[in-house]
């Protein structure tokens, strides 16, 4: 940037570095979705086209910012993982939410037509964005503990909710009233007596959420290196990648190789959407 005597309003833009050694998390949240959902028709109480696209949007972020290791959605948000080293943008605050929120954004909306080609959209969807730091791996864990919780709260509550609109014959205020006090086994037993659904037979998706993984597959084709290419499904991105940095996950190998020896164990990544338990250890284990 060229000095002139007008530089010195530079000084008024002050650096607002990230702490080191801290967990990021990104949350993005859909701005007045409520609305949005209502305007552009998506079904009750879960719209799937609507959560795959969130899904396509969640993967091209991961697949452009490969410090973001994990992701998890539910409904019109989603929560991102970075690497507790990462040096994105010099860990600046406002850097990092700013792009991260508009790429999702703009994803979203290149996405639209595939998921919604015969509804397009009446106005422009917005998310907003706040990054939280997180000091050790037991709280990072136990944000991710906490999204998922609240996912199943509120898609029970919401899954009986509309079972008794939409089946029921009762209005929202009615529905509303009804549900007002009752615990998680009561609303397990509306649904079941009154409309013959075992909540364990919804789709996981709708459940358990949307969690976003990069999988390592490392090759296992002597001398051949990078030139494995592994199977990857159809809702797979593919990149190369260093394995990734998540919490309570133990990297072997950590003492200096030949190059030849590195380049063996070159390994690619599939980002893949899971409907899974994030609240046990099974899947932190496994990382």
């Amino acid at each position: 940037m060229a000095n002139s005597k007008y530089a010195y309003v530079r000084n008024f833009e002050l650096p607002d570095p990230l702490l080191p050694g801290c967990f990021l998390v990104c949350r993005i949240d859909g701005h007045s979705f409520h609305r949005f959902s209502e305007e552009h028709g998506f079904a009750k109480p879960n719209d799937e086209r609507a959560l795959k696209l969130m899904d396509h949007a969640a993967k091209d972020l991961m697949s452009e910012y490969k410090d973001i290791v994990l992701g998890f959605g539910e409904s019109d948000e989603f929560s991102f993982l970075l690497r507790k080293s990462t040096h994105l943008y010099n860990r600046r605050h406002a850097k990092i939410l700013t792009m991260l929120t508009s790429y999702f954004t703009s994803c979203y909306v290149f996405h639209w037509p595939q998921y919604f080609p015969e509804n397009p959209l009446r106005y422009p969807p917005s998310f907003d964005g706040r990054i939280v730091l997180y000091p050790d791996e037991r709280a990072t864990r136990d944000y991710f503990s906490w999204r998922q919780a609240d996912t199943h709260i509120n898609n029970l509550y919401n899954t009986v909710f509309w079972a008794l609109v939409q089946q029921g014959g009762q209005t929202t205020t009615e529905a509303h009233a009804t549900l007002r006090g009752t615990v998680s086994s009561q609303k397990h037993e509306i649904l079941f007596k009154r409309f013959h659904v075992n909540y364990n037979d919804i789709p996981a998706r709708f459940r358990k959420g949307s969690v976003v993984v990069c999988e390592v597959v490392r090759c296992v084709c002597p001398g051949l290196g990078f030139l494995c290419e592994p199977q990857v499904s159809q809702d797979a991105a593919v990149g190369d990648a260093t394995q990734p940095e998540l919490p309570a996950v133990q990297v072997a190998g950590s003492a200096r190789k030949s190059s030849k020896a590195r380049e063996a164990d070159r390994v690619k990544t599939t980002i893949q959407v899971l409907h899974c338990d994030v609240i046990g250890d099974e899947f932190w284990n496994a990382r």
